[in-house]
């Protein structure tokens, strides 16, 4: 009996194991991440806190009655990504992508720290890989198209078209003026060629006294909405968590309160609080 109470609970075990692999991919990278190295990716710093602070010391500092604290860091996450894709113009490309995981954006460039903006929303709103081609289509014609300019990209049915339109209204992402369809978002910025720009080197960090930000949208989440923005022969070969390192410079006021603001250490620049924590 004994024997048997083991190998049923070995089993179910070994189930619960395979449909969280199956399921929740990232859960089992995660689990890799901690068992197996004891260490984490990040991007390499090129600003130390005292460079930005001395940089910055006039805008920071109002004047002698405020100074400032010791600053501390933490780490942001992002999702590498090794893709390969096809370009009208110049055929099959390959490269890296890096995804932010707080807000759900793709980074252009790590020199500008320059993002995709539209991309959350659509993860947000649970969009479907035919719902892109509408968000596709508008993107690259400036935000707004008619429904025949629509039906003639696209080639579907009017039907069809009407049902695509119509979840894309429900879930916010587009509105209707007339007969014509525009894009519901300020600025957006999709239609753009699936690649980073980056120039950075990866290092290792210990677990050990860092402080990592706890992820907003998940590995598949990213994922999904990658693969039904970039098309059919869009493909992810690999993928790799990544940090990037981001200096707390924390400011006391002459009353004793304090004032905390956040900055990229790749490129010196200051970043917003909403981009940070919740």
């Amino acid at each position: 009996m004994r024997l048997l109470s083991t190998l049923i609970s070995l089993a179910g075990i070994g189930y619960g194991a395979y449909w969280a692999n199956l399921n929740y991919p990232e859960l089992r990278v995660k689990a890799l991440e901690y068992v197996n190295s004891g260490s984490f990716h990040t991007l390499e710093a090129r600003f130390t806190a005292q460079q930005i602070m001395d940089i910055n010391k006039r805008v920071l500092l109002k004047d002698e009655r405020h100074h400032f604290l010791e600053p501390t860091v933490k780490f942001s996450p992002y999702l590498l990504m090794e893709v390969k894709y096809t370009h009208r113009e110049l055929g099959t490309g390959e490269g890296i992508i890096l995804w932010d995981l707080l807000d759900g954006e793709m980074v252009l460039n790590t020199n500008l720290w320059e993002k995709t903006h539209g991309f959350s929303d659509c993860i947000t709103a649970g969009l479907e890989k035919n719902e892109f081609k509408i968000i596709n289509a508008l993107a690259e014609k400036g935000g707004i198209l008619d429904r025949e300019s629509l039906l003639r990209i696209l080639q579907i049915e009017n039907d069809l078209l009407g049902n695509w339109l119509n979840n894309c209204r429900r879930k916010k992402l587009v509105v209707q003026q007339g007969n014509q369809y525009r894009l519901h978002l300020q600025r957006p910025r999709l239609a753009i060629r699936p690649e980073t720009i980056i120039d950075d080197r990866l290092v290792t960090k210990s677990y050990k006294s860092t402080e990592r930000l706890p992820k907003r949208f998940s590995h598949s989440q990213i994922r999904r909405i990658a693969e039904a923005a970039f098309g059919q022969d869009f493909a992810i070969r690999h993928t790799l968590d990544v940090y990037l390192p981001i200096y707390c410079i924390t400011i006391e006021n002459p009353d004793g309160s304090v004032h905390t603001s956040y900055w990229n250490a790749i490129n010196g620049h200051q970043l917003s609080f909403t981009s940070i924590l919740d």
